[in-house]
């Protein structure tokens, strides 16, 4: 393998151009390296292959019953109005005897509306959580393969020897996660908890519920000199670390 290919690999413009966000050039040059150098296509066939076996075990299930859950407020939605539009037929000749009935007709329409923008407020809100995971997967993915990702082992000290974990860290495209493989066993009424001390700020990332498998990484902010801890608090976790139930530090 010559210099320049060894150098093209070592870029993620691969990685990149997998999940489209290389620019117009970027993909010009991708896809003529591909074309020409069978390294380059080979190298692009496994990341093709890895990143849907990727996708496939991090595939993001719709909540069950949603799709029913919406069909039948769209259904309920249609047969208020077919019903609204029958009594407004039906008003309009009785209007100059009931004319109070327009309010009640009215307020029936007001609460389709709610119910209409009740629904579409849902699934908004489900589009954007299924993009956040998402963008998600697509970090995981780039950081696992990119050639510039720092691989950093985490071990625990004298108050949790059996912890292990791996923090990926990656200044190219500023990613960086934490795979937590191994938790020692606390009394009921503790908890792990993990936080990141980002330019000077220090951010609670929430209880480490359980120790995770090889494929389901942790988030962590990225940062110059940024610093992870694992701490033990007490059951529910705390708004502050507890400095004296440190058992791991990460320098990233």
């Amino acid at each position: 393998m010559n210099d320049k290919i060894k150098n093209f690999l070592d870029t993620d413009l691969l990685e990149q151009y997998l999940v489209g966000t290389t620019s117009q050039e970027e993909t010009l040059q991708v896809e003529r390296y591909i074309a020409i150098y069978p390294e380059v296509r080979k190298t692009y066939m496994e990341l093709q292959e890895n990143l849907e076996m990727y996708a496939k075990q991090h595939a993001i299930k719709t909540p069950d019953g949603l799709k029913d859950r919406i069909l039948n407020e769209v259904k309920k939605e249609k047969k208020g109005r077919r019903k609204f539009y029958m009594y407004a037929v039906a008003a309009s000749f009785t209007a100059l005897i009931f004319a109070g009935a327009s309010f009640t007709f009215w307020n029936q329409n007001q609460s389709l509306q709610e119910e209409n923008v009740m629904v579409n407020n849902k699934i908004e809100s489900l589009e954007e959580n299924m993009r956040i995971q998402l963008e998600d997967v697509r970090n995981q993915f780039i950081v696992l393969h990119n050639p510039k990702t720092k691989k950093l082992t985490v071990k625990g000290n004298n108050k949790a020897k059996e912890l292990k974990a791996v923090a990926y860290i990656n200044p190219v495209k500023k990613l960086s996660y934490i795979n937590v493989s191994k938790l020692p066993n606390l009394p009921e009424d503790q908890c792990y908890q993990m936080w990141a001390e980002v330019n000077g700020e220090m951010i609670n990332l929430g209880i480490i519920k359980e120790a995770t498998d090889s494929e389901k990484l942790m988030a962590l902010p990225y940062g110059e000199n940024a610093m992870g801890y694992i701490t033990i608090e007490s059951k529910g976790g705390n708004s502050s670390p507890t400095i004296e139930n440190i058992v791991a530090n990460i320098r990233y």
